[in-house]
């Protein structure tokens, strides 16, 4: 682990001045409870000024919803301990699955409310009178410990996101063109997609959260439309790229090889790309590959696939000019520059894919978990029970999500055991000799600046908050001090055994890691493929794009690591190439001819049979030779014609005759083997 930037220093200096802010006013003010303030600042701290004060809104309501539940529910369930029960890990179970469907930071404010309800109601269960008075300080107090976290990161040395999305735009069209310039060059032209390249799609989603707090920063505000434009074509290109890459591996693995010409210009794009610069090129680099198009009416398979490379070559310089227009745009800031006109229209939309089953799973992992920690404290009559059910609740919320909690909950053990350590020579060593509020901030510094500048580091941001805020609520500091050795070890052993409650209950009940995970995302993949090919969904490209490259953003960091050699065979992009072309043969068959859509439905039968099979044997069955063949009847009849609908088909045809047999023969066919070859594909 590399020592800690100036950066994070700094953040982690105005993350602590916010902090001490917060308390001093909660002290002067003599709130219940003034740590409740300091802890809320480290949960809404951000290096990012827009994305501080998103958070605080996000966890401003969601505190208000728990305080809200929490004086309506207790109430009337305090005299059932079951009943209470019940209601609270459902609660919590139940927005967490909410929570888990809304993949931008405002699904903090459902998981937060989620646990605010055990948080503050189960305290208060022997005196349920004060429930409404403890709902309102921890509202107010959280409230003002978020005020302050947000002015103080408006106000000092504010980091705004213009900066930190123009190098992200900047680093994702780097490697966008170090993976173009490897395809251009011959390196990387290959049928399959390399697992580092088809990362790229998991980059994304970086992205996606930077552009959701966009307006939350006054700056960044204007060009939020722009970035979103800028996502769909960058998200657009990856499956061109993979296609693009198969095309030229095609072309030079024929006898004629590539055209001198188009090696050339091929360079010349190439060396276009990287320089990510000049996007006016892009008008010259359209006009020349217009020249190189074969004549309307060719049907041979080398004048097929250099038809079909040309048209992605040209799909490409299109959508890189528009990048490029938009990159400039958002790093300039101003959203009354003049329009332009986009050269590409279409892009994906961002289309989410939710795995109800492991999501519902996870949920009521954590309600039982909830439920069966509950019963343990009804049963025994622990006095500290309720902070051991807190922390169940709290624990298995926070690392529901992930495909392997165990090793997150246990290194929250670790630095738990620790803060409490920390805890305890601060409570029974050093406060008691503080006097004045000045000698305060001087003691508490050296662990909350040295912990606040793992915050900004995303392997450690959680464990780093939850590190602050338990510190800060163990110390829970007051405006009287008082130090109860009996019950600060009571509430320890409590936080302890909760933290290590829900380390045991994980690796009991979920054991298995991420590979039925990612083998749920590769059978939601072929189901899509294989109900698109049989006619029973009507989707759109932009959608079905979306769809399956957010899948293939989940998937992908699932594979790194994992020894399974079936999910290492997979190629994502070479899927979604695929059922691109299926919804392209499903729309045109209305427009071809009778002979055409019989063949046409009767190769998107074998594509559907095919997925079919995959499914139900697990297993990435290889295509069958009869497939082979259907298609190349299809593109047979489908090549007479020079209609445009026809060409389109043929284009789909080859598309998908490449996705699935990259490593086949040519096709041979001439006018008088066509009737021969439908006919066999009959038979």
């Amino acid at each position: 682990m590399t020592l800690p930037s100036w950066q994070d220093w700094l953040f982690s200096f105005k993350a602590f001045l916010s902090s001490m802010l917060a308390l001093y006013i909660a002290l002067a003010f003599d709130l219940p409870r003034p740590y409740w303030a300091m802890a809320a600042v480290y949960v809404v701290a951000n290096p990012l000024a827009g994305a501080t004060s998103s958070k605080g809104l996000y966890r401003a309501l969601g505190t208000l919803v728990g305080a809200t539940a929490s004086v309506l529910l207790l109430p009337i369930f305090v005299n059932s301990p079951l009943l209470m029960s019940l209601v609270v890990a459902f609660w919590t179970g139940g927005l967490l699955f909410i929570s888990m469907l809304d993949r931008t930071p405002r699904s903090y404010v459902f998981m937060l409310a989620g646990y605010t309800l055990p948080l503050i109601a189960l305290p208060a269960v022997d005196a349920p009178a004060t429930i409404f008075d403890i709902a309102t300080a921890r509202s107010q107090e959280i409230i003002l410990g978020i005020v302050c976290a947000s002015v103080v990161a408006q106000v000092v040395f504010p980091m705004g996101l213009a900066s930190v999305l123009s190098q992200r735009i900047s680093g994702w069209l780097g490697d966008a063109a170090g993976w173009a310039d490897e395809i251009l060059r011959g390196e990387g032209a290959a049928p399959a997609t390399p697992l580092g390249r088809q990362k790229l799609a998991a980059d994304i989603s970086g992205l996606d959260l930077l552009i959701s707090q966009l307006s939350y920063d006054a700056h960044t505000r204007g060009v939020t439309r722009q970035a979103r434009e800028l996502r769909g074509r960058l998200m657009m290109l990856l499956p061109l790229f993979s296609s693009l890459a198969d095309r030229l591996h095609a072309l030079k693995a024929l006898d004629n090889g590539l055209p001198s010409r188009l090696g050339g210009l091929i360079g010349e794009i190439a060396d276009w790309m990287v320089g990510v610069t000049d996007p006016e090129r892009a008008k010259r680099f359209r006009a020349e590959l217009a020249e190189l198009a074969p004549p309307a009416r060719s049907t041979d398979w080398t004048g097929l696939i250099l038809d079909s490379a040309l048209y992605r070559l040209r799909e490409i310089v299109d959508l890189w000019h528009d990048c490029l227009e938009l990159r400039d745009r958002i790093a300039a800031g101003d959203p009354r520059r003049p329009k332009f006109a986009f050269r590409r229209r279409r892009t994906v939309v961002r289309t989410r894919h939710y795995d109800y089953g492991m999501m519902a799973f996870y949920a009521a992992s954590a309600v039982a978990a909830t439920l069966v920690a509950s019963a343990f404290w009804i049963y025994s009559g622990w006095p500290e029970g309720a902070g051991f059910v807190m922390m169940v609740a709290v624990a298995c919320s926070f690392f529901a999500a992930q495909d392997r909690p165990a090793p997150l909950l246990l290194s929250m053990f670790i630095w738990c055991t620790v803060s409490l350590v920390v805890t305890g020579i601060y409570l029974f060593a050093i406060l008691p000799i503080v006097h004045g509020f000045t000698m305060l901030v001087l003691v508490l510094a050296p662990p909350f600046l040295l912990l606040g500048t793992l915050i900004p580091r995303p392997q450690l941001s959680i464990l780093a908050m939850l590190l602050t805020v338990n510190t800060a609520s163990f110390i829970a500091l007051g405006n009287r001090f008082s130090a109860d050795f009996q019950s600060f070890v009571g509430g320890g052993i409590a936080a302890l055994a909760g933290v290590g409650f829900a380390l045991l209950w994980n690796l009991i009940t979920r054991p298995f890691g991420g590979e039925i995970a990612a083998w749920r995302l590769v059978h939601a993949g072929w189901s899509d493929l294989a109900e698109l090919a049989a006619g029973r969904r009507v989707q759109d490209h932009e959608r079905l794009a979306g769809r399956m490259l957010d899948r293939l953003g989940q998937l992908v960091p699932r594979l790194v690591g994992m020894d399974d050699k079936e999910l290492g065979k997979l190629d994502g992009y070479a899927e979604i190439r695929l059922g691109l072309n299926i919804v392209e043969l499903q729309r045109l068959k209305r427009l071809l001819t009778p002979d055409e859509v019989a063949a046409v439905g009767a190769a998107l039968a074998g594509v559907a049979d095919l997925f079919g099979e995959r499914i139900e044997r697990h297993s990435a069955v290889e295509p069958p030779p009869q497939l082979l063949h259907g298609i190349d009847a299809a593109l047979a009849l489908a090549s007479r014609r020079s209609t445009v609908p026809a060409r389109r088909a043929v284009d789909a045809l080859v598309g998908m005759r490449r996705a699935l047999f990259p490593n086949s023969v040519p096709p041979c066919w001439n006018r008088d083997l066509r009737a021969v070859q439908v006919a066999a594909a009959a038979e």
